[in-house]
């Protein structure tokens, strides 16, 4: 609303008969009088309050409160506000997010694209969606980016553009932003040549790289940013880029201790059967240089292609099953992951896990969060677990057809006995009924 609205409205209020003004004190008539004041000139706020205002609203309501007055436009263009920023692009009349106007893109290529230091392309499925953002990263040639991500949020739209578009799109910031520290480019085109152009200008800052379902990068692009990037934090990407050569580079005394390595496992080929098996020696190194590391494995794989992995010791924390995994493998992760932290399984079938389950809890130690969807637990084994593990189960989502009545316990009486090992209130997970 702009100043002049609210001088006549003000004004109203004071001069109108139907109101019966009371009578007021000395003091309470200046704190009237006081507050008229702020009302009447909004324009008088300081810079820094109307740019933290400013940081809480939405682009369009943004960018129409820079045209009530000269000053509130001044905000509009202070740097700090331009920080951060994400480009929506959508061709879909039915997506949920609107599209960025193409005037504001223009406006912030021309003005902002100095200021900008966290940046993220938000498209949809259409590939005129990611070859508009592709045309956007190609103009930010004075850009000083830090963080940088691509988001496909349907289909990965980004690999059907060409690779040498995107690729020649991405080098641009690879070169002149010299600062970038974390970037998440999964699911696009990227490859070996265009990472060795992002660590020969950014091998100082890189902190975090997600470059997972990048079938254009080998285990070689990913060795040369090991054994260039000494501050790498965390890492994610493919199992097939893996192998024990990485692991040893990630373990050089040159390298600062790797936090968070994630790693997803999908079929390379569909029907793929046979993975290549990383050397417990490897592993070991690995935790031996960086033995705070959180190793995070999402596993997309049917059953039969599980066999290569837990055969011995895996040093992973957090393990993601997103299909179902047979109870012999289970038996495996609970001899054979001693660090593990967290469990997700989506299925299993229909044969109860209760040794299993109870392996887990005897030999993982450090284990604090389950998850079972598609699964069957006795509940006696599963209290049992849940005695086992004790009050470090901070998470405990465990869908209530999991839990399979017997002669000891009823579901009416299960929630009660695990809540009393737990050290609080706890029930099963129900499905919605919608």
């Amino acid at each position: 609303m702009k100043r002049n609205n609210l001088s006549v409205v003000n004004k109203v209020v004071q001069s109108s008969p139907a109101v019966k003004q009371p009578k007021l004190g000395f003091y309470s008539s200046l704190n009237q009088t006081h507050t008229y004041t702020v009302l009447l000139d909004w324009g008088s706020l300081p810079h820094y309050v109307v740019l933290r205002i400013f940081q809480y609203l939405p682009l369009m309501d943004r960018a129409r409160a820079s045209s009530v007055c000269k000053r509130w436009n001044e905000v509009f263009h202070i740097p700090d506000l331009w920080r951060k920023f994400e480009f929506e692009l959508n061709k879909s009349a039915t997506s949920y997010f609107n599209s960025t106007h193409p005037d504001l893109i223009q406006q912030i290529i021309k003005k902002h694209a100095a200021h900008l230091q966290y940046v993220s392309f938000k498209v949809d499925s259409s590939t005129e969606s990611a070859e508009a953002a592709c045309d956007i990263l190609s103009q930010l040639v004075n850009c000083s980016i830090q963080t940088l991500g691509l988001i496909s949020t349907a289909k990965p739209s980004f690999m059907n553009v060409s690779k040498s578009h995107f690729v020649s799109a991405l080098t641009v910031v690879f070169v002149n932003s010299k600062s970038l520290s974390s970037i998440k480019i999964e699911d696009t085109p990227v490859d070996d040549p265009s990472l060795k152009i992002l660590v020969a200008n950014n091998s100082d800052t890189l902190r975090r790289l997600k470059m997972s379902s990048c079938p254009h990068v080998s285990s070689d692009g990913i060795l040369c940013v090991a054994d260039h990037c000494q501050g790498l934090r965390e890492l994610a990407l493919n199992y097939y880029m893996l192998s024990d050569e990485l692991l040893l580079a990630l373990s050089s005394e040159t390298h600062v201790n790797l936090e968070h390595l994630r790693i997803d496992v999908v079929s390379e080929n569909p029907g793929q059967i046979k993975f290549l098996s990383i050397k417990k020696q490897s592993w070991d190194v690995l935790i031996k240089h960086s033995p705070g590391v959180n190793v995070v494995m999402y596993f997309f794989l049917y059953e039969e292609e599980l066999e290569t992995f837990f055969k011995e010791e895996t040093p992973v924390t957090h393990l993601y099953f997103g299909r179902s995994i047979s109870k012999a493998i289970l038996g495996r992760i609970g001899l054979n992951c001693p660090r593990l932290i967290e469990l997700v399984v989506c299925a299993n079938g229909l044969q109860a896990l209760d040794n299993e389950l109870i392996c887990i809890a005897e030999h993982c130690k450090n284990l604090t969060a389950l998850g079972l969807s598609e699964c069957e637990v006795s509940c006696s084994a599963f209290i049992e677990f849940v005695r086992l593990c004790g009050r470090r189960l901070t998470q405990l989502s465990i869908m209530e057809e999991v839990l399979i009545p017997d002669d000891d316990y009823s579901l009416d009486e299960i929630h009660a006995e695990v809540s009393k090992y737990l050290g609080r209130v706890w029930f099963p997970d129900v499905m919605p009924l919608w």
